[in-house]
């Protein structure tokens, strides 16, 4: 008894104390987005309000079983959650039925539950495990290969569920790694892999002259990127006046020559990143400086996706999905299709005004104008009910429990722990960011929910059981403390 007294003095409460109001925040949420006077009642266990209630209640159980576990459980079994969840998705693979497209869920009469959302935590687990173990470098091979296979294997299995969004969570992981070491070339080189995607596709219809604007913008980034990094990383000057002088050379030989006849600039610029590149690599063989060749590799490589966006969009990509970064890029309008869900959450964000229609008077919540309300876009029935005030205080509320969140994970006395609360930290940044980017028009819809607040029995667990083993580690830490 003496024992659980001071468990419960040690955790957390304030970061209880937010959990409480983001998951009650949701429920009337769920509440203004799926009821309807003249159906079931908000607690009826047929609607979505008392469903969700029930889901809540069992989370608490859920909660007081992580919590009298003892802390070294996690640790000692982190890599058994994590085979029994891995192989609970390559079953659900074979065993799920098809439910709008996507083979991700167990179906048992009317209990349904979603795996994927409890590989977040096991992977969490398993990623702390291996980090704080003697002797890891993210800078030995071994170490960075087994650190991207804990991160990649789930998702591949996901992505074989036909759960897209679900799976793209996983790159939150990468935030933990560089965290703890990871060199942050490995994020240059996805941001710029982001950056190049979408010049490329925003501007691949346009032309300037016989120029594609879309290529010349992308071999222009790469030549820009390629100049810094050499006037980053050398020891001197002499490179980044070369390479200047060269660039800018070769466009006024260029310009001048389109006078004359009609020039395709993109062709100048591509060639400019291979002979960048050459040079590179022959200063870098000169002067025994290895780094010169990385950079030259990296522009080499830069500009074979720039010639692989085309092929991955149109046939590595569903017809879905392409419609709805063409949307997202404002190069289709598609406002009763692919755009309908996006224009409809942001109509009823905007009707909301300042301080909203009040709780169970949204209209277009009422009369069901966007799907998915209560799930993916249940942000929209905030921001219609609650008004900008309410939609706000819901970004607040969450800016402090993350904020709660990375003080805490600062605190821990052992890498397990840290490397753990790092990674749920990241899972909720990376599930707020694009949840609340995606009801906004801001990022393409890829149907991942708003934690604590979106309707789902799988979610709110996932979410709880991961949020709950940082507390209850947290917790051991400071019962350490007293001793």
């Amino acid at each position: 008894m003496r024992y659980k007294m001071s468990l419960w003095r040690s955790v957390d409460w304030i970061t209880i104390i937010l959990y409480l109001f983001m998951v009650v925040g949701g429920w009337l949420s769920i509440c203004g987005a799926s009821y309807e006077f003249d159906s079931v009642g908000l607690f009826d266990p047929d609607g979505r309000p008392g469903s969700q209630l029930l889901w809540i209640a069992s989370s608490t159980v859920l909660i007081f079983v992580i919590m009298m576990l003892e802390s070294d459980f996690y640790d000692i079994f982190a890599y058994l959650f994590y085979a029994a969840v891995m192989v609970l998705l390559v079953a659900t693979i074979f065993l799920a039925p098809d439910i709008k497209g996507s083979h991700s869920w167990l179906v048992y009469g009317p209990f349904r539950i979603q795996p994927a959302e409890f590989a977040k935590f096991a992977t969490a687990l398993a990623l702390a495990k291996l980090i704080s173990e003697y002797g890891f470098k993210l800078s030995a091979p071994k170490y960075i290969a087994l650190s991207l296979f804990f991160i990649f294997l789930p998702m591949v299995l996901i992505l074989l569920q036909n759960e897209t969004g679900t799976a793209l969570v996983f790159f939150a992981f990468l935030l933990v790694l560089y965290r703890e070491g990871m060199t942050g070339y490995i994020l240059l080189v996805g941001l710029c892999a982001v950056v190049y995607f979408v010049t490329g596709m925003k501007y691949a219809e346009d032309v300037i002259g016989i120029t594609p604007a879309g290529e010349l913008a992308v071999s222009c980034i790469i030549l820009a990127v390629t100049t810094a990094l050499t006037a980053y990383k050398g020891k001197n000057s002499y490179p980044v006046y070369v390479i200047l002088i060269g660039i800018a050379s070769a466009f006024a030989l260029a310009g001048i020559v389109s006078f004359f006849y009609p020039l395709n600039f993109a062709y100048v610029a591509m060639g400019l990143v291979v002979a960048v590149s050459i040079w590179l690599v022959a200063y870098s063989l000169k002067k025994w400086v290895w780094h010169y060749a990385l950079i030259a590799l990296f522009s080499l490589f830069s500009l074979a996706f720039l010639f692989s966006t085309d092929y991955v969009f149109d046939k590595v990509l569903e017809p879905h999905q392409q419609v709805r970064i063409r949307v997202s890029l404002g190069l289709e309008d598609d406002p009763g299709g692919a755009g309908y869900n996006v224009n409809q959450s942001k109509i009823a964000i905007g009707s909301g005004g300042f301080a909203g229609k009040g709780f169970l008077n949204g209209t277009q919540t009422k009369l069901k104008y966007v799907p998915e309300q209560d799930t993916d876009f249940i942000f929209c029935t905030i921001g219609e009910e609650q008004g900008f005030l309410g939609a706000a205080g819901v970004l607040i509320l969450f800016a402090v429990f993350i904020l709660r969140l990375i003080f805490l994970a600062e605190k821990q006395n052992n890498v397990f722990k840290r490397v753990y609360g790092y990674s749920i930290i990241s899972i909720f940044i990376f599930h707020l960011a694009i949840n609340i980017g995606m009801v906004l028009g801001l990022t393409p819809v890829i149907g991942i929910p708003l934690p604590f607040f979106s309707y789902g029995g799988s979610s709110l667990w996932g979410f709880t059981i991961l949020l709950f083993i940082f507390l209850r580690l947290d917790a051991a830490r400071k019962e350490l403390a007293r001793i």
